[in-house]
């Protein structure tokens, strides 16, 4: 037998066992950490955290429309199509890149008026509905990354056919920057009540077991609304707009396990 453990046959056989001992034995090692790591905290506090970062928005937007009637669908059309022309020209003229220009809903609705049926011999016959035409409503969404001329093109775009102005608000093109600072802000408050919680109770921190976020301060839009003069009036007064600062908050929850 020790022969044969001295061939090249059996050297070979030796080396086999000896890797698939190895094998098995690391594949075991792996299997219980895994089970061990699998195993759920018995033991766990859990704190909020809240969080705040305030800075200056660097874009507005708004929205407006530019609505037209007219007694068929294609007047109605090409009288609301120059209206939204004349506008995008008007922006694109004043600094606004065209990708910073989209329409955002466009609809064509046929318009009623109600008649009454003339009254004969004491008969009054029931009204009926009558075609007077169709309306169409083009809206469009604008961002402006210069914000000092939000107040500007609110007023301007009056003068060139649009009718509705609403939506304006201030905030931030990129959110993460801010948002991440307030997260981090969050997470740092919880981690000290923590602490403290921790300290109180006699206990360790070991680990986090679960974490959850929620995040808030989206800006309130501002109404700017438009009456039918301001449409045709060139000299239109800018609204006075203060961009402000915006304030977001984050607020998350964590979870230790405790020993």
């Amino acid at each position: 037998m020790n022969e044969f453990f001295k061939t090249g046959l059996g050297k070979t056989l030796v080396s086999i066992s000896i890797v698939f001992v190895a094998v098995l034995t690391l594949g075991q090692l792996q299997g219980m950490r895994y089970i061990g790591a699998g195993v759920a905290a018995a033991n766990t506090i859990s704190v909020s955290g809240h969080g705040e970062a305030v800075a200056v928005p660097d874009i507005a937007t708004f929205s407006f429309s530019v609505v037209s009637d007219k007694a068929t669908v294609a007047e109605a059309q090409a009288d609301a199509t120059a209206k939204a022309n004349a506008t995008t020209k008007y922006l694109t003229d004043a600094g606004v890149d065209k990708k910073d220009i989209q329409t955002s809903d466009y609809s064509v609705q046929p318009q009623y008026d109600y008649v009454q049926g003339v009254c004969t011999n004491g008969y009054c016959p029931g009204g009926k509905q009558v075609l007077r035409g169709y309306e169409v409503r083009q809206s469009t969404t604008v961002k402006v990354r210069d914000t000092t001329k939000a107040g500007d093109l609110l007023a301007g775009v009056g003068t060139k056919g649009a009718t509705e102005v609403s939506g304006l608000q201030f905030t931030f093109d990129d959110p993460t920057a801010v948002q991440t600072d307030a997260r981090t802000k969050a997470i740092a408050d919880a981690k000290t009540k923590a602490d403290e919680l921790a300290k109180e109770l006699g206990v360790s921190l070991v680990r986090v077991v679960s974490f959850n976020e929620s995040s808030g301060g989206v800006p309130r839009p501002m109404m700017y609304a438009m009456g039918a003069s301001s449409a045709t009036d060139a000299k239109a007064v800018a609204p006075e707009i203060s961009t402000g600062q915006n304030k977001v908050s984050d607020d998350v929850t964590v979870t230790y396990e405790i020993r």
